[in-house]
């Protein structure tokens, strides 16, 4: 196993790297910057584009040309050819301390994301679906940090964290509808160190991958929630996980270089930058296009 730097942008807060199986590049954001980044495997050819607020999370369309992208007000429309941001819909008008924050898309092409209190004191946030048609759905409540959605490889089983709650969640998934139902701990994230469950992913033998921020771990999980392993990482703000590279095989991890809130570690010369796991010998999933 190896651990390279692929980027160094420093970007303050870096999340959700999105491994495009069609175009063959990889997508990530600076939440706190307002941008969306996209490069080769192995970091080359970066272009990025502004977007008018913090952003939490993004999907590309199914035309390859634009991305639904979840904005700290609600979800909006990135057009990758002109640079314009439409909105969709804000969920949550009345909360400003709030944010839409991780979000990814089903097997059937709707995308999921939930928001967060920005103080991240309070259970305000909530869990939402966006389908095809740009219609918006809540699905759950009561959640201080929306962080790690993502599906099992079957797409029956959704798996979720609320950050502070010390927990990772799992639902069954109605591929149907889109609904949730029986959500139950998948895992117990030892918080005792500061840490916490960020983003996540699934592999291609149904295990979990979780980013552990301030902990500097990135942990795989068995299907039933045991701990498979645990690689340490060269920072502490580890944010979120993804499968990319030609044979899906290549394990990336943002960062970020500076924290939200100062009661949080700092990190050394490598805080902020985009990291490449080689050498696992495992593979991801490919992740889907939002349908709309």
């Amino acid at each position: 196993m190896k651990i390279d730097v692929v980027v160094d942008v420093k970007t303050t807060l870096g999340e959700g790297p999105l491994w495009d199986v069609e175009q063959q590049r990889l997508y990530w954001i600076d939440s706190f910057d307002g941008r969306v980044f996209r490069a080769t495997a192995d970091g080359r050819e970066i272009r990025s584009w502004d977007v008018p607020m913090k952003i939490g999370s993004m999907a590309l369309r199914k035309d390859g040309d634009g991305a639904i992208v979840s904005l700290a007000r609600g979800f909006h429309l990135l057009d990758f050819k002109s640079g314009d941001v439409e909105l969709i819909h804000d969920p949550e008008p009345d909360k400003s301390e709030n944010r839409i924050n991780d979000g990814k898309v089903d097997k059937q092409g709707r995308f999921v994301a939930g928001s967060m209190d920005t103080m991240e004191s309070g259970p305000n946030g909530a869990l939402y679906r966006v389908d095809s048609d740009l219609s918006v759905h809540k699905l759950d409540e009561g959640i201080i940090v929306s962080n790690g959605p993502c599906w099992s490889p079957d797409g029956s089983l959704f798996y979720f964290a609320d950050s502070w709650s010390g927990e990772i969640w799992v639902y069954d998934y109605d591929q149907a509808t889109g609904n949730l139902s029986n959500r139950r701990t998948f895992a117990k994230i030892d918080t005792s160190t500061g840490g916490a469950a960020d983003g996540s992913t699934v592999d291609a033998e149904g295990c979990l991958w979780n980013a552990q921020v301030y902990d500097g771990k990135v942990v795989r999980y068995q299907p039933d929630g045991t701990v498979d392993r645990i690689i340490d990482m060269p920072v502490k703000k580890v944010t979120s996980v993804m499968f990319g590279g030609p044979n899906l095989d290549i394990l990336y991890v943002t960062s970020m270089a500076k924290p939200p809130l100062p009661r949080f570690p700092g990190d050394g010369v490598l805080r902020g930058s985009l990291f490449a796991i080689t050498g696992l010998g495992i593979k991801g999933v490919p992740e889907l296009r939002f349908a709309g």
